[in-house]
């Protein structure tokens, strides 16, 4: 993300659409409300690095994801109230939710639908196993080197059959994989500069426990 460029540029067409999250929602099917959390989520981390920029990492703000300083829906809500809602339907949103990181998946260019949220969800679980600085399978080894996602959340990947399943059905090579191994989180932002490169797991460590 440009986060200087959208903070200088862009911010007003950011805040109009905030603004239009805050407002009641008509009653939406399953699809529809998924794809609306899903944009709702990524717009208000974005929203959020925006207000705080220049920031190495969204941990150096307060409290980025437990606050509830978010209105959705007409209800206040922090990303993680969000983000609990989507887990319990799909555990592809972990390839979806973008939270300012480094190691995050990639951000969509384009905005969740209804219609199309579970061809977008597929596509983004390819593309983000494909990343090789993010996922990387080794062949002959048998040795797949994943995102610490999978890790965290091994329990919601077990509804599509477990993590080994989940790299068969989306991973870039085809097989199963005699060890996987989780790669190391960088929490520094997700900005276009290298501000956030130089975040360490000391830094990260420290502004959790400050947060």
């Amino acid at each position: 993300m440009d986060y200087r460029a959208l903070a200088s540029e862009d911010r007003p067409v950011l805040d109009r659409y905030v603004q239009q999250l805050a407002l009641p929602w008509p009653q939406l099917d399953p699809a529809a409300r998924k794809a609306a959390l899903i944009n709702a989520y990524n717009a208000l981390t974005i929203r959020w690095v925006v207000a705080n920029y220049p920031v190495e990492s969204i941990w150096r703000t307060k409290k980025p994801f437990s606050a509830k300083r978010h209105t959705v829906n007409g209800a206040m809500v922090s990303l993680d109230d969000i983000e609990t809602e989507l887990r319990a339907s799909d555990p592809r949103i972990h390839a979806a939710l973008v939270c300012a990181a480094r190691s995050c998946p990639p951000l969509r260019r384009e905005p969740y639908t209804a219609s199309a949220v579970d061809q977008q969800l597929d596509a983004n679980m390819r593309e983000w196993l494909a990343m090789t600085d993010r996922n990387r399978f080794d062949a002959a080894s048998g040795v797949a080197s994943v995102s610490k996602i999978f890790d965290w959340y091994k329990k919601d990947f077990d509804r599509l059959g477990g993590v080994p399943a989940v790299l068969a059905r989306y991973g870039p090579r085809p097989g199963s994989w005699k060890k996987i191994e989780y790669q190391r989180y960088h929490w520094g932002l997700n900005d276009t500069s290298d501000i956030g490169s130089r975040y360490s797991d000391l830094n990260f460590y420290a502004d959790k426990l400050r947060n």
